[in-house]
């Protein structure tokens, strides 16, 4: 058994749909946010904590994790799931992100751009930042050398050694080695990235023999209309058991591009399988991403919001797209100010702890802050995807739409 996929109910209005992955660790109802342990670990929570929160599934970096502490450790002790004490559903991605992001965002001083260094990129046009800092990647149409940023030691990963790595690593569900190129990407290289995805994608297939393991083939194709709707008809005609859409977004560019993508995508893909969008976790965004079709989600927003000191609000208390759905609790207003975060939130931390609390908590760098705050937003996120799949079993997802981003 890899996965199967069940759709319950669809929404009259729109593509949404709600339904169940069934997994060798468990279900997954969707839509669902698949909470993002990078390193195998929660930042500042227990594992368990995920499952009081709401969460059924988790996503790990293979990227990482073949660097610290090593894919054959990991199979020694039993896999992730083992490894990690979470017996849910687990998703890895392919690792392609992070070294593509060490090419080309850190030799331009940027912190999240996942880009290849080939060529083809404009230059001094659409706000491409200069050239300045270290290049820590390459890439040829077999994979990426790369330099680790642990130590410096050189790696390679391509196609079949990251499914080979991800089969080690064990998750029930696991994404093909790709290549995303930026937003400001022309569309040579746009063609030329997209192309090499595709080849990777028929690698990633002949290489996976893991059958109690699920592979995702991903979309890819920037920001134009016929390379989407070209991935997508290509990616989605092989045999994958799901696909993930991949590209970067809000980077350099506005989030209407979101919209725009979905629309050319989704209806290119099949609609039996599910769907997963990588990287997305803003509250407008998955309400968009829901209507267009999306099935599963993954984002850092969540916890590293929480340590940033940003804690979400619920509409009913005042959050609302301008302020993103968000307070920054290390404000001095919030010093002397006794009431819950969200009065409306029902999760433990709002129940027992004060705005003051957490205030204090931020300005004297307790860790237990960075605790509470990921606690909080978490269960935020759970809660929503759940008010959400509710909301499609009713038939009134347009209107909790409207509650919250009118």
């Amino acid at each position: 058994m890899s996965i199967k996929f069940k759709i319950i109910k669809k929404d009259p209005k729109s593509r949404a749909r709600r339904g169940v992955i069934f997994t060798p660790h468990g279900k997954i109802h969707t839509p669902a946010f698949i909470n993002v342990g990078t390193q195998a670990a929660m930042k500042a929570l227990e594992i368990g904590d995920l499952k009081k929160l709401g969460a059924e599934a988790v996503l790990c970096n293979t990227y990482h994790l073949m660097l610290r502490p090593g894919a054959d450790i990991i199979k020694k002790a039993g896999g992730l799931h083992k490894f990690m004490n979470w017996q849910g559903p687990i998703f890895t991605d392919s690792g392609g992100f992070q070294v593509f992001s060490l090419g080309f965002g850190m030799e331009r001083g940027l912190r999240k751009i996942n880009a290849t260094l080939k060529g083809g990129l404009q230059e001094g046009k659409r706000g491409v930042p200069p050239l300045g800092g270290k290049k820590l990647a390459k890439i040829d149409d077999k994979g990426v050398t790369f330099r680790s940023h642990i130590d410096g030691s050189l790696h390679r990963l391509t196609p079949k050694s990251s499914i080979q790595i991800q089969e080690k690593l064990g998750a029930d569900i696991i994404f093909a080695f790709d290549e995303c190129p930026p937003p400001f990407a022309s569309r040579e290289y746009s063609i030329e990235a997209m192309e090499r995805t595709h080849k990777w994608a028929k690698e990633c297939l002949k290489t996976h023999k893991r059958r109690n393991q699920a592979l995702f083939g991903i979309v890819q194709g920037g920001e134009y209309e016929d390379l989407r709707k070209e991935s997508a008809k290509i990616i989605g005609a092989m045999p994958f058991d799901g696909f993930g859409i991949g590209g970067s977004f809000g980077t350099a560019c506005s989030k209407k591009p979101i919209e725009k993508t979905l629309g050319w995508v989704i209806k290119e893909l099949p609609t039996e399988k599910p769907r997963h969008f990588l990287g997305i976790g803003g509250v407008d965004d998955i309400f968009y991403s829901v209507k267009a079709g999306i099935d599963t989600f993954d984002c850092v927003s969540p916890t590293r919001l929480a340590r940033q000191g940003n804690l979400y609000l619920r509409p009913e208390s005042r959050g609302n797209i301008r302020n993103k759905f968000r307070l920054h609790i290390s404000k001095r207003e919030f010093k002397k100010d006794f009431g819950p975060i969200d009065k409306n939130c029902g999760c433990e931390v709002c129940k027992t702890y004060s705005r003051a609390y957490l205030n204090h908590l931020f300005a004297s760098n307790e860790i237990l802050a960075y605790i509470l705050a990921s606690k909080h937003n978490i269960y935020f996120i759970q809660q929503l995807f759940r008010e959400i799949r509710e909301a499609i079993k009713n038939d009134t997802l347009s209107k909790l739409e409207k509650n919250w981003l009118s």
